[in-house]
């Protein structure tokens, strides 16, 4: 295999890079827009006089729009190709967050609705591009390739957290909309120009590299979709769903509480709560592409595939719950930083585990199974922040706040070891 890579890359750049790259970049731009109402909110609620459940409805009205393109979005991806619906999808939400202050001056109704909308728009996102990677890249790189797609998650958070408090001073925050929003036309450009829907329609492919991706198989452009009544009755579908709805039941909750556990239950001084964040999304960026370089290296080295799943999801989930199950109860900022940190740095071996596993299993399928795992992963976004936020509020518990995803994480774990399988089962 070794030598057959070396011959791929020999004659430059692989067409396949650049379809990874460009992915990477869309889904940055895509969190990027996501947060930067997160912030925006603040002088927006004091513009227009918001309460504080008009401003909840405000920033929950995007997973409602969010949730419906899930299963949608694979199934025209699977259909009609990554590349349009990807292309598609990154104009909607690009325009939509554009359209943000507009909506907002003619009120609350406008405003929630064009949330939805942006909602809508990045709903396709992942399974566009699951459907891509499953035509595109070889089973041997497949880790790394959604290791570098999820790292760019928090580096798109992180950007827009620093970035749009400074537009915000500058410039007013209509501007950091409209500035967000744009960058998304300028992605089209690029897409357009260097991506192409399939390796064999690239002429930018050499031989050697459709022989590196393909193997000894037909192009998945020859063989149907796996039926939806057929994904649902497979327990190692069901596997990645509930893998999916486990991990982003721990990852939205300490995106949305994690902010507010620095400075109010360590004291952290407002103005460095930034600052603090950023630290652990460093680590869970290098920790998600070192996480999907290891997997592919096992697997290449000989390493049964379900086994190397298995292995990364046990470290990923085990190490995540062991972290959150013991730093409530520390009071060191240091400490507390360097425990999430690490909680981070194992997590980041989900990539090579349930994060990669449905293209293991149906390449061609692969984007609609990710819309039905990422449509189970949208449900914590509601009921699990609200879910925090009421232990907060009886108990006062940070510690009892982290437990419960912890616990979520365990079941999750034993789930998947009982039922994932990463052996070829569709296509």
């Amino acid at each position: 295999m070794g030598s057959s890579v070396e011959a791929a890359n020999s004659g430059g750049w692989p067409a396949r890079y650049t379809i990874i790259v460009l992915a990477a970049l869309a889904v940055f731009i895509c969190y990027m827009d996501r947060v930067v109402i997160s912030i925006a909110i603040i002088p927006m609620a004091s513009d227009f006089n918001w309460s504080p459940e008009q401003q909840g409805r405000v920033l929950s009205s995007f997973f409602v729009g969010y949730l419906l393109t899930q299963v949608a979005g694979g199934w025209l991806a699977g259909r009609y190709g990554g590349k349009v619906v990807l292309g598609v999808g990154v104009i909607f939400w690009s325009l939509f967050t554009m359209l943000t202050p507009v909506a907002a001056a003619g009120g609350l109704t406008a405003l929630l609705v064009t949330r939805v909308f942006m909602g809508i728009g990045e709903g396709i996102t992942f399974p566009s591009i699951y459907a891509m990677f499953g035509r595109w890249i070889p089973e041997t790189e497949r880790s790394r390739a959604i290791g570098i797609l999820f790292s760019t998650i928090p580096l798109g958070s992180v950007f827009a957290l620093l970035a749009t408090p400074w537009i915000v001073m500058h410039y007013g925050w209509e501007v950091s909309f409209y500035a967000f929003g744009a960058v998304g036309f300028v992605w089209l450009i690029f897409w357009y120009r260097y991506a192409a829907a399939t390796p064999e329609s690239d002429p930018k492919v050499s031989a050697q590299e459709l022989l590196l991706i393909n193997g000894d198989e037909l192009p998945l452009s020859d063989s149907p979709q796996p039926l939806m009544k057929t994904l649902l009755s497979t327990p190692a579908v069901w596997a990645i769903i509930v893998g999916h709805f486990c991990a982003n039941w721990g990852g939205y909750v300490l995106l949305a509480w994690m902010p507010t556990y620095i400075f109010k239950g360590l004291g952290v001084d407002f103005a460095a709560v930034g600052l603090f964040t950023m630290i652990p999304a460093f680590f869970s960026f290098l920790a998600l592409n070192a996480g999907g370089w290891l997997a592919d290296n096992l697997i290449q080295r000989g390493f049964n595939k379900t086994r190397v799943r298995k292995i990364m999801q046990t470290v990923g989930f085990g190490g995540s719950a062991a972290v959150l199950a013991v730093v409530g109860y520390v009071e060191s900022v240091p400490v507390a930083i360097a425990l999430m940190s690490l909680g981070n740095i194992f997590g980041g071996a989900m990539a090579g585990g349930f994060g990669v596993n449905h293209l293991d299993i149906a390449p061609k399928g692969a984007g609609v199974i990710m819309g039905l795992s990422n449509t189970a992963g949208t449900i914590p976004g509601i009921i699990g922040v609200y879910i925090s936020g009421l232990i907060l509020e009886v108990t006062g518990s940070w510690a009892l706040v982290f437990q419960t995803a912890a616990g979520v994480l365990t079941f999750g774990l034993i789930f998947y070891l009982i039922f994932a399988s990463a052996e070829k089962l569709f296509d």
